[in-house]
């Protein structure tokens, strides 16, 4: 498995609508996410910051690349765009954070 690790950010009066959206996620995004290689993925947030941290294992970087191409993944983020930072396209801004240590 890749561990990937990233930062985004949510907007501190949309934490709470943040969680609700994310513990009713759509059954098609959870399937796609796992189509595409996905496991054990999670976002952590800093109340205090409303910096968002997120933990996904996937299976392959090319596979995994094309989760963004896909049109539930498009819809999901025009769906989040209101409660966090984004692109033009409504992709999140995303850091993507360097792996320094793991222990097994």
């Amino acid at each position: 498995m890749i561990r990937k690790a990233s930062l985004m950010q949510v907007y501190p009066e949309c934490y709470e609508e943040y969680k609700r959206r994310h513990d009713e996620l759509w059954s098609e995004m959870a399937e796609e996410l796992k189509n595409h290689g996905a496991h054990n993925y999670s976002i952590f947030l800093d109340e205090e910051t409303g910096n968002l941290f997120a933990y996904v294992e996937i299976e392959d970087e090319a596979r995994w690349e094309h989760m963004s191409e896909t049109e539930i993944c498009r819809k999901w983020w025009v769906y989040m765009e209101p409660l966090m930072e984004t692109h033009p396209d409504h992709s999140p801004v995303s850091k993507s954070l360097k792996d320094v240590f793991y222990l097994k």
